[in-house]
Order: structure tokens, then C-alpha cells, then sequence
């Protein structure tokens, strides 16, 4: 491998590092993409909308953007739930993050508060903009008047740490028509220090290369990133255009207008058109990374990487490479040396990174010690727990009336028709397609499956959807089954169990299963760490980066318990049963149902050690117990 290559060998989003210093590294490599990308987020105005676009973001990670960005707040408003994603975006979802800053009605104590926390949070990009002014037409309050002195100010303060961007309009801005002046602004603004540029919206191609030549003859040579606003409505369409007073080409209008009442066909022909756009654009040599405004959405934009085959290129080339580890690395300054986690929080990863955001150290080396002292308190973070608004659970989890109504929404969520449970974060990932009809039998069966995983052995590390870590290597997994079980039922299960294992002569299946008050049994000595994940590399030490072991495990039953007290809360909140014209009867049921399952069932995981195995010994200890499907 190439030294430059090697450079790129793992995925850009779990390496920390600077947007222009990404872009170089991309298309530096031996065999570049024509082009990278990345995707801009405005903050929502509620919290469901906010919870929402996390999933969305967190969908999105995996078509590979160099980075993301997340606006501020217009008006000069501090804005703690920008640097709350930031933080989030950074932390949880492992993406490199820039986040829009405007000195517009700011105080210099709000720029500093600001630039603190993105700075803690280990974000090392800012968009420094003016922003808008006062909508009332008075004139600004902020201590910075100009964009260029917010960024003298960010230099001064902080040197090289802050990757800076600035704004840049190609078809004029609304407050000035003289296109030299607007060049010549733009000059002053990267004088001061900024390091890439990214451009209001467009759709006309040839004067933003017409513009991008004029840039480069006043001696601007840093990266030019074009702003690129899909199509999605015909009404959108124009709105925008018209409120960013840019130029729409004859030949957008003649396609579009005589479709504009089918926002299918708007959608496809408008991706035609935008796409074919972004070509011309990558061929002028101006342009090698393109910038979508998305407006928190995602279908429109992944049609045009799909017809420009970005993303297809990126994953056939292996520009970007493969994770370093299995789950999502936090690219916190904070949690730079972890490299071991539990595997409980496997579809949990927001509550995992609250929950463990007091550790001062993390795993290091090849064990290491992955237990902190204390977990977060998890009543500290019980506000988080579902990450769904009182409404949003109900229309997604409804009220079960019986344990089989439960079992049918974790079914539902195994067959990918739920996208989420209060247990699993996201939906259901490829690599349980495997064992995906063994789960649903179970859970027919009164096991409530929350998290799983099949055995692995020496699976390459380029594979689709088991690979992780640098190339040439192999991965390896033993069988992993979490699930709730009925008490009556759990002790012929270990009997089973305990059973198989002496005959199997090797111990070869262990266990933990823990009731709601802590009451633990288990057949592994205390101070046990078993590696459930592993690899093996050229060049490299063993990576062990996902366990099983006791202390995580009690911290994890806590949550996973308090999630079926949150749930039950959300049928006793009054507002939003009469809202959605709930009866009473079945919210009795309901309440009644879950009190007592927390009671009754146990929360068990089971590992099975020889990773040889075909994945059916687990389950086939659980089907020789001949229990009826729920009724």
C-alpha cells in the first residue's frame, strides 16, 4: 500500500482532524473520488425534531461525508442547542462537525461561551458568517461588525486550533451589486485567516466558474466548496431562489415547469438536472468537493450522490477504508484512547456517551480496565432515556395490551418494520439477518430479545457487513443474545444450559441474568472481561474492542429497567392520552402489563464462546424447553 493510501486506510469521520486537511488527504490518495461531500443541518425548533435528526445524521454517517455542518441561530441569539449538537454530533455520532457561528447582535462573552464549548467538545471547524441583520432594520448591537473581524478575534484567541470557513456569493449578495467590492470583501475575509470557502446556493454552472476564475486571479487559493440545494418541490424550488435572489437557468425552468404539480417527477427530473450540474462543476477543476444544503432531509440528496455514484465510488475504491472498530468512535479530545466498550450499549450509543461522559480515563491497550469507578447516575440522565416525544412513542410502540402484543413489536422491529424500540436506538443492522428467524421464534416464545449478534470466524475485514478495522485483516465474534425472560422460566433455561456445558466438557456458554432489585446470578467468576469482538491485522496488536463483563452489565440493567418505567409514564401523562383519544381501559392494561413484567422478567445475556459454532446452540437450548407461543 501506497504511503498515501495508508494515510486513508481507515473511515475520515473516526480520525479528529481539520476540514482542509481532510480534503487534501482525500484527493491525495492513489486513487481519488471525482469528488467528496458533505451535508449542512439547521438546528429544529422542538426536541422530537432534534431527536429525529439525529437518526437522520446518523443514517447518513454511512454514506461517508468528509464532514457535516450545523447552523446558528439567525438574530444573534446564543444558541446552546447548536453547541448541544455539536457536542452530540462529535461525541455519539463519531461525525466530523463545523459549526456555523454569526456575530451579528453578539456579544463577545456569547462568542466566547460559544467557541468554548465547541472547542471542549472537540470541534475543530467553525463557519464564521455576519449573519443577518436585526429584522427590524436597526442597526447591529454585536461587539463585531464584520465576518473578518470575528474571524481575527477567533485567531487571536485560539491560533491555529479552529479550522475556519467564510461565506461566499457568486451571484452577488442582496445588500451589494458591485461584484468587485463583493470579490474584494471576500479577499479581506480570507486574509484574515480563513481556510476554505463555502458558497451561497446556485444553479447556474458557468457563472460560478466564471466567478471561481475571478477568484483565483486575486489570489484566494484556498478551497472553493460549491453549495449545492437539491431539488425536492417545484414550490421550494423557486421559494429559495427567489429569497437567495440568484439566477435560475432557462433550461431548469422549460424541464421543471411543465411538471411542477408532480413533486415525484419534480424530484427526478430536478436530480437530472442538479446532478449534471455538479459534473460540470467537477470538470471545471475548480470544484472537488460538493456541499449540500439538505434541509434536514435526505432522500433528495442521496439521489444525486447515487447518480453522481460518489458514494459507489467511495465504498468500490476504498477511498475511505473501513471503521478501526466496530462501533462508532467518539471523536471527543476526551475519549480519544477509548478502545473497549460494552456490548450492551451496542444500540444505545447516545446514552452510552451520556452516561460515561464523567470518565476521566478509557480503556487503553489491549485489556486495559474497562470499568469506570461509577457510571453516570442513571436518574441523571432519565430525561434522554427514549429519546422520543410522549407522542412520537405512542404512534411508534402504541400500548400492548398482553405479553404477545410485545413480542409482536419486537418481531415487527427484527422484520424491519419498527425502527426503533425503547431498548434499540436505530433499526435492526444487517448482520442479524443470519440468525433474524431464530430471534423471532424466541420471541414468540416469551424471550424478549433487546440486543444480539452472530459468531464470526476469520471473516475478512473488508467485508460489507461484518468488516471492520484496517485492511488485510479478519474479524471475529462469539454469539451474543440479550433478552428479558419470565423468572419461572429461567431456571430450567440455565439448568440447559449448565447442562450443555458439562457435556460439552469446555464451559462453553456463559451467562449473566440479574432481576429488576440487582439480584444477580451468573457462571463467571467476578473480575471476568470476555472480549465478544475481535480482529487481527498485519502489523498490528490484537484489537479486543467489544466485552461482556459484570460491572457494565448491572450499570446496563438499571437503564434497561428504568426504560420500561419511562415508557409507562408516557401512558400517565394525561396531555397526550386525551390528545390521541386513549381509553382508559386499555392505558389500566397497559400500566398493569409492564409493572408486571418489570417484576416478573429477568434481564439475561448469554455468550457463546466457541465462535465456531453455527449460531443455532443458543437457541436450540431455548427451543428444548418446549414452551407454547404466547397467546
Amino acid at each position: 500500500m501506497a504511503p498515501e493510501t495508508a494515510a486513508f486506510a481507515t473511515k475520515q469521520h473516526n480520525s479528529k482532524m481539520k476540514i482542509s486537511e481532510k480534503l487534501e488527504q482525500a484527493h491525495s490518495v492513489a486513487l481519488p473520488p471525482p469528488a467528496t461531500f458533505s451535508f449542512e443541518f439547521f438546528v429544529p425548533k422542538t426536541s422530537q425534531g432534534v431527536q429525529n435528526l439525529y437518526d437522520r445524521m446518523d443514517r447518513m454517517y454511512d454514506l461517508n461525508p468528509i464532514f457535516i455542518d450545523i447552523t446558528w441561530n439567525a438574530g444573534g441569539r446564543s444558541s446552546t442547542l447548536t453547541n448541544d449538537m455539536v457536542y452530540t454530533a462529535q461525541g455519539a455520532l463519531g461525525l466530523e462537525t463545523c459549526m456555523h457561528l454569526t456575530c451579528t447582535n453578539m456579544k463577545v462573552e456569547l462568542i466566547d461561551e460559544a467557541l468554548e464549548k465547541a472547542y471542549k467538545s472537540g470541534c475543530q471547524n467553525i463557519l464564521a458568517l455576519r449573519g443577518d441583520p436585526p429584522l427590524d432594520g436597526s442597526e447591529s448591537t454585536g461587539d463585531f461588525k464584520y465576518a473578518k473581524d470575528l474571524i481575527n478575534y477567533i485567531r487571536n484567541k485560539y491560533g491555529d486550533h479552529f479550522n475556519i470557513g467564510v461565506a461566499a456569493y457568486p451571484e452577488g449578495h442582496p445588500e451589494e451589486t458591485d461584484e468587485q467590492l463583493i470579490l474584494k470583501y471576500l479577499k479581506e475575509k480570507c486574509d484574515a485567516g480563513a481556510d476554505f470557502i463555502i458558497t451561497q446556493m446556485f444553479y447556474d454552472a458557468e457563472n460560478f466558474i466564471k466567478w471561481c476564475s475571478q477568484v483565483r486571479k486575486i489570489g484566494i487559493n484556498i478551497p472553493i466548496i460549491p453549495g449545492i440545494m437539491p431539488i425536492s418541490t417545484y414550490s421550494a424550488f423557486i421559494r429559495r431562489a427567489k429569497w437567495s435572489q440568484i439566477v435560475i437557468p432557462q433550461h431548469f425552468l422549460d424541464a421543471l415547469d411543465p411538471i411542477k404539480e408532480d413533486d415525484y417527477l419534480v424530484r427526478e427530473r430536478g436530480t437530472e438536472l442538479v446532478s449534471d450540474m455538479c459534473n460540470q462543476l467537477i470538470k471545471s477543476g475548480y470544484v472537488n468537493h460538493l456541499h449540500f444544503y439538505t434541509m434536514n432531509l435526505e432522500r433528495a440528496t442521496i439521489m444525486i450522490l447515487e447518480r453522481l455514484k460518489l458514494v459507489e465510488y467511495i465504498k468500490d475504491h476504498d477511498v475511505i477504508g473501513g471503521d478501526v472498530l466496530p462501533w462508532r468512535k467518539s471523536l471527543n479530545p476526551q475519549r480519544s484512547k477509548e478502545s473497549i466498550r460494552p456490548i450492551f450499549w451496542q444500540n444505545r450509543k447516545h446514552s452510552y456517551i451520556s452516561r460515561t461522559s464523567g470518565w476521566d480515563e478509557f480503556p487503553n491497550g489491549r485489556w486495559g480496565d474497562s470499568r469506570s469507578p461509577a457510571f453516570g447516575d442513571i436518574d441523571l440522565f432519565a430525561t434522554d432515556l427514549l429519546r422520543q416525544s410522549p407522542k412520537k412513542a405512542i404512534e411508534l410502540w402504541g400500548y400492548p395490551q398482553s405479553l404477545k402484543d410485545f413480542s409482536e413489536l419486537v418481531i415487527s422491529y427484527i422484520n424491519g418494520g419498527l425502527k426503533s424500540l425503547p431498548w434499540c436506538d436505530g433499526a435492526i443492522g444487517k448482520d442479524t439477518e443470519v440468525i433474524s428467524n431464530s430471534l423471532i421464534q424466541i420471541n414468540k416464545k416469551g424471550f424478549f430479545t433487546l440486543n444480539s449478534q452472530p459468531s464470526l470466524n476469520a471473516i475478512k475485514s473488508n467485508d460489507k457487513i461484518y468488516g471492520w478495522g484496517p485492511k488485510n485483516g479478519y474479524v471475529y465474534q462469539k454469539q451474543y443474545l440479550e433478552f428479558f425472560v419470565h423468572r419461572d422460566t429461567l431456571k430450567p433455561l440455565l439448568t440447559n444450559v449448565d447442562n450443555y456445558n458439562k457435556s460439552a466438557g469446555s464451559g462453553s456458554i456463559t451467562y449473566y441474568s440479574v432481576d429488576k432489585e440487582g439480584n444477580l446470578l451468573s457462571n463467571t467468576k467476578d473480575g471476568d472481561i470476555n472480549a465478544v469482538t475481535w480482529g487481527v491485522f498485519p502489523g498490528e496488536e490484537i484489537l479486543q474492542p467489544t466485552i461482556v463483563e459484570r460491572t457494565s452489565f448491572l450499570a446496563w440493567k438499571d437503564e434497561a429497567f428504568r426504560l420500561i418505567d419511562e415508557w409507562v409514564k408516557i401512558l400517565q401523562s394525561q396531555n397526550v392520552v386525551k390528545e390521541l383519544d386513549i381509553p382508559q381501559e386499555k392505558i389500566n392494561n397497559f400500566v398493569q402489563l409492564m409493572k408486571s413484567f418489570a417484576d416478573d422478567f429477568i434481564l439475561c445475556n448469554f455468550v457463546n464462546n466457541n465462535f465456531f459454532d453455527d449460531n443455532q446452540t443458543v437457541f436450540n437450548l431455548i427451543n428444548e424447553l418446549n414452551l407454547p407461543d404466547l397467546q
